[in-house]
């Protein structure tokens, strides 16, 4: 068996701010659907499973985030997730500028959870609060 990552799912509020946030870090918006049918209830498990959907990809490769805003059922507010947290809690980029990228990120109003922080003189590294509350980790190879 062979086995490849497709994607990495995050449901958001607002699609069209959080395609702003990603696109303007420097990723690609490969297509946008609207989902919904007997198909997409049986594939994700909601009755009447009905979304706004757009895939994003890093340049040059294959790495994708599929954003979902969901119509129906209603999204399900929650506390923002913490990094501790047990599940999938964050998304993580390398980026060559750290600082540009955190300018970027400002201009949307996401700020680092705490600062930047240099790993082993190997990395400056950050966790920011993006669009949704999701959290982004930005790391710049020194």
């Amino acid at each position: 068996m062979t086995i490849t990552l497709a994607n990495v799912g995050i449901a958001v509020r607002d699609i069209e701010a959080a395609v702003s946030f990603f696109t303007d870090l420097g990723l690609e918006l490969v297509g946008r659907d609207t989902i919904s049918g007997a198909w997409a209830d049986t594939a994700v498990g909601l009755d009447g499973n009905h979304a706004r959907i757009a895939v994003l990809r890093t340049p040059g490769s294959d790495g994708e985030i599929e954003l979902f805003e969901y119509l129906h059922p209603d999204a399900i507010e929650t506390e923002p997730t913490q990094p501790n947290e047990i599940g999938m809690h964050r998304v993580a980029f390398s980026v060559d500028d750290i600082d540009s990228a955190l300018e970027i990120a400002a201009r949307h109003d996401c700020h680092p959870l705490r600062g930047v922080a240099t790993y082993e003189d190997l990395y400056k590294v950050t966790y920011l609060r993006g669009p949704s509350g999701i959290i982004v980790m930005l790391a710049q190879k020194l």
